[in-house]
């Protein structure tokens, strides 16, 4: 099923004409639940990785004996999704409950050393012909997202490693079959649940902090965005709805995953982002977002999932969380092969 996302509650750039040089495209995935295969975009899903190539692996020094079994993350979300479905109100059953309990963090690979090799997660694989906002690099037609179980990398100890394989899909021959998972993951919102993808292309602005100042200014002093309506004449916004909060929730930039677009910065405010080789400015990628929806973004759930609203975890379809909820993989636009960053908001 197609996923549609409500017009906006207004044309912003009718009101700001400025915003019309700023707009970008941006390609909303609307991960949802299903039985992906090595043909499909997908996140979670098997990736269309030859059988003859070494899985990517993390070799870098940490601890990877303790955590979360891979295969019971999975099973406790089987468990949590069939026991809602059944009862929307009251969730899993004694039994249930009880089989949950014992699915618990522990040091359940001692026989890892720091730096045995262990095989990263698949997060995504993107097919050009399915998202049209995936660049075309000339590194091939498939986007490929791994990244280690856990978060204990870079100068902090607390962050991600992420790596990207861009291929050509028709030279890939026989796929692997068998494809490896980690024994251990540090948290369960580090393994995506399998889902099937509903690309669709929205218009996105800028960040508010991420605008002009004078831009900046006429929008704070918007008190009540007034929306035109099909019959000639006008309605403010309701009460309260000040113009940087509205820009900011209903305007701007869409939640959930999605390819290109603008970078929502609202933990750090925004940071300059350049290309250590060329100076360039990176751009978003591929955004990876806990939520597909929250309590300030209900206007952007698409026309489809309205019914959904208020069921158990809906608005989580991946089960993933990384970092602090968001993360956005920013690249060099001029060469696919310079390092890439990653920003978490």
């Amino acid at each position: 099923m197609p996923r549609t996302t409500p017009p906006r509650p207004l044309d912003v750039a009718a009101v700001l004409p400025e915003l019309t040089a700023l707009r970008r495209t941006a390609t909303r995935l609307h991960p949802r639940r299903g039985t992906p295969t090595v043909r499909d975009s997908s996140v979670g899903g098997p990736m269309l990785w030859p059988a003859d190539e070494p899985w990517p692996v993390c070799a870098h020094a940490h601890k990877r004996g303790s955590g979360h079994r891979y295969a019971e993350v999975l099973r406790a979300r089987e468990i949590l999704e069939r026991a809602w479905r059944r009862d929307p109100r009251s969730g899993p059953n004694a039994g249930e409950a009880d089989e949950l309990s014992r699915l618990k963090r522990g040091r359940h690979a001692p026989h890892l050393a720091d730096t045995d090799p262990i095989p990263l997660i698949g997060v995504a694989q993107l097919y050009r012909r399915d998202v049209p906002g995936l660049p075309d690099t000339g590194a091939g037609d498939l986007l490929q997202v791994f990244w280690c179980p856990f978060e204990r990398h870079g100068e902090s100890g607390h962050e991600m490693h992420v790596e990207l394989r861009w291929r050509h899909s028709r030279g890939i021959g026989r796929p692997l079959a068998e494809q490896p998972f980690p024994e251990v993951v540090g948290r369960p919102e580090l393994v995506p649940s399998p889902c099937v993808l509903h690309p669709e292309v929205v218009v996105e602005y800028p960040w508010f902090e991420d605008l002009p100042e004078d831009l900046r200014q006429r929008i704070e002093a918007i008190e009540a965005w007034e929306t035109p309506r099909e019959d000639g004449h006008d309605q403010t916004g309701e009460e309260g709805e000040g113009g940087v909060e509205r820009y900011v929730f209903d305007l701007s930039t869409a939640p959930g995953w999605k390819v290109g677009g603008c970078i929502a910065w609202n933990l750090t405010g925004p940071t300059r982002l350049t290309c250590p080789v060329c100076a360039a400015r990176l751009t978003p990628l591929l955004t990876v977002d806990r939520r597909e929806w929250d309590s300030g973004t209900t206007g952007w759930i698409p026309e489809q999932d309205r019914d959904a609203v208020h069921v158990m975890d809906a608005n989580v379809p991946t089960g993933v969380s990384p970092g602090r909820g968001r993360l956005i993989i920013a690249v060099c636009p001029r060469d696919p092969h310079h390092p890439f960053r990653l920003v978490t908001q």
